[in-house]
């Protein structure tokens, strides 16, 4: 067995046991990102039957999955970093979820690009949940409108993203995200890296975003 593919059997079977453990009724879904990792390297995961997959450059993604979604259907290719503009269209062509939409403009201007080619990509609101200044994300005071607006535009938005300050505990933080998700009656969470990956799950994560776990350190 491959090494990227034990290490993300271990990961599954560590969310199995903390699960059990604690009975929490959770199916969490590991997105492997593989941004930086070359096909060869993420390869063996998709031999081993693996779906999800993270990227976050658009054109990084494009010249590396183009040609193995056209030969593997069922792989979902998911966008977790920051989106501009200019790239919409080529996101739009090849991601299947864009986890980072945090503004009017970017969600208008997917609505138009999917509109083009007939396509509904699944859509995520990234929080800015801890009010940091130096990140992407929206406020939580004024999610409700952008999902009003992404609805009004019609964006299938499926669910919230974050990412939590870093050398904190983010429990709180998955905790309000959790809590968020229920009062807007969305139904997925996008939280959770290889640090706290078991925390976010607690708090009912479905899409972990695991990076160095599975293919080790970038050089």
């Amino acid at each position: 067995m491959h090494n990227t593919v034990k290490k993300l059997l271990d990961i599954e079977n560590n969310i199995k046991i903390y699960l059990e453990k604690f009975n929490i009724k959770n199916n969490p879904k590991t997105i492997a990102v593989s941004k930086t990792f070359k096909i060869e390297k993420i390869l063996p995961l998709i031999e081993h039957g693996h779906l999800d997959f993270g990227e976050n450059k658009v054109q990084e993604a494009v010249e590396k999955w183009t040609e193995i979604k056209k030969s593997h259907s069922s792989i979902k290719l998911h966008m977790i970093g920051k989106l501009q503009t200019n790239k919409v269209k080529f996101a739009v062509q090849l991601f299947d979820y864009i986890h980072s939409v945090d503004n009017e403009k970017l969600a208008r201007k997917i609505a138009l690009e999917q509109s083009k080619i007939n396509k509904k990509v699944k859509i995520f609101l990234q929080v800015n949940i801890g009010d940091e200044n130096q990140k992407s994300g929206i406020n939580k005071s004024e999610v409700e409108q952008l999902v009003s607006v992404c609805k009004e535009v019609g964006l299938n938005v499926v669910g919230l993203m974050c990412i939590p300050p870093i050398n904190v505990d983010p429990e709180n933080y998955f905790s309000e995200m959790n809590k968020l998700k229920k009062d807007l009656d969305l139904a997925e969470l996008s939280m959770g890296m290889s640090s706290d990956y078991l925390k976010a799950v607690k708090h009912l994560s479905t899409y972990i975003r695991v990076g160095s776990s599975i293919f080790g350190q970038r050089t």
